[in-house]
């Protein structure tokens, strides 16, 4: 990655938080310092997501990458990604909120897990009720 301005954007989903970084290159897509393709085993699909927003707006090769993810598992550190890049992408172009609203890119999936609740057996299962 070369050094200088970057542009930020932050993406959480579930219990996954992601920041991203655009700089000007060649396309490389980085995630906690390995290859994209590395860090999600191959797996294409994930790869597109991934990418999603960059080929929204056509700047797929404008752009290398560089995420930093913690927290959560695979998908939800891909959704967080997503956003984050999203982000990333309206601070260097503002003229582009429109398209990424419209994909609904900036949104973020408010869904979590459900703590568990005492008395219960899970967040919301009970024990088998009896009439008699």
């Amino acid at each position: 990655m070369a050094t200088g301005k970057y542009d930020y954007g932050l993406g959480r989903r579930k219990s996954a938080t992601a920041r991203a970084r655009l700089v000007k290159g060649k396309g490389v897509v980085t995630i906690n310092d390995k290859p994209a393709e590395e860090y999600l085993d191959g797996n294409k699909t994930l790869l597109a997501e991934i990418t999603d927003p960059l080929a929204l707006v056509g700047k797929q090769k404008d752009f290398d990458v560089s995420v930093k993810v913690s927290g959560g598992g695979t998908s939800g550190q891909v959704d967080a990604i997503k956003v984050a890049i999203a982000k990333a992408i309206l601070v260097s172009a503002p003229d582009l909120r429109g398209t990424l609203k419209k994909a609904e890119l900036l949104r973020r999936d408010p869904r979590e897990k459900e703590r568990k609740k005492y008395g219960l057996r899970s967040a919301r299962k009970r024990e088998q009720y009896s009439k008699r």
